[in-house]
């Protein structure tokens, strides 16, 4: 095969990749809209009432859970106070230690106990809905009293049928599970940000403030610099 070709068929394998995906989130659209939007209201609803977010998974599904609470206590798109999210697997010394002492399988399930509390939403994420450390975290969630969110694929494994919100992915395929997952979260993030801010404005560019100058670069500390064009 020569080069061209296979340019042409790379070209063929990202419209197939993107073109599966595309299909996957408009599946998931039609079968889950109503799920998506309840799981929104439990986050909004805890929020309104002073509680926090816990969120959590393994692997890919542990990076969708701190992108979730990334986007939650920093900000998605609207510029407003932080929100209480806490991503379970975001801290190393606890993940090793629980896993050490207690076994992996317990390590979402002890982590749900020191930081869960009645009133608090916990997302649980796993492709396959069989996860045991987020089924057996789950389980406390709902002893504690904590309203539960799970995003799964496939047929839902056993997550979807003991939480209060199953939101399924249309897809048994691992990669379009997870694309579809951050993109079920990031809706949520803007209902979110729409119910609790609605009078905030959209977030600006940061501007990273210019760090001061050193003597050695023609001038001395703290003498003032000739402007430049973007501050004349």
């Amino acid at each position: 095969m020569g080069e061209r070709e296979e340019r042409g068929e790379r070209t063929a394998r990202v419209r197939a990749a993107l073109e599966d995906s595309i299909a996957t989130q408009r599946a998931t659209l039609a079968a889950s809209a109503g799920a998506i939007a309840a799981a929104a209201e439990r986050v909004i609803e805890s929020f309104r009432a002073g509680h926090k977010l816990l969120a959590f998974g393994n692997g890919g599904s542990a990076s969708d859970a701190e992108h979730l609470c990334a986007e939650l206590a920093g900000r998605y798109v609207l510029e407003r106070p932080g929100l209480p999210a806490i991503a379970l697997t975001a801290n190393s010394a606890e993940l090793t230690a629980i896993s050490n002492d207690y076994g992996y399988e317990r390590v979402f399930a002890r982590l749900v106990e020191a930081h869960g509390r009645a009133g608090d939403v916990a997302v649980a994420i796993s492709t396959s809905g069989n996860s045991r450390n987020v089924l057996e975290a789950v389980a406390v969630a709902r002893q504690r009293g904590l309203a539960t969110i799970g995003l799964t694929g496939g047929g839902g494994g056993k997550l979807a049928a003991c939480v209060d919100v199953p939101i399924v992915v249309a897809s048994d395929r691992t990669p379009r599970i997870q694309e579809t997952h951050l993109a079920i979260l990031h809706v949520i993030c803007e209902l979110v940000e729409d119910a609790l801010f609605p009078n905030a404005s959209f977030a600006q560019r940061a501007q990273v403030p210019r760090s001061e100058p050193k003597a050695s670069e023609g001038h001395r500390v703290g003498e003032r610099r000739p402007a430049g064009p973007e501050e004349r």
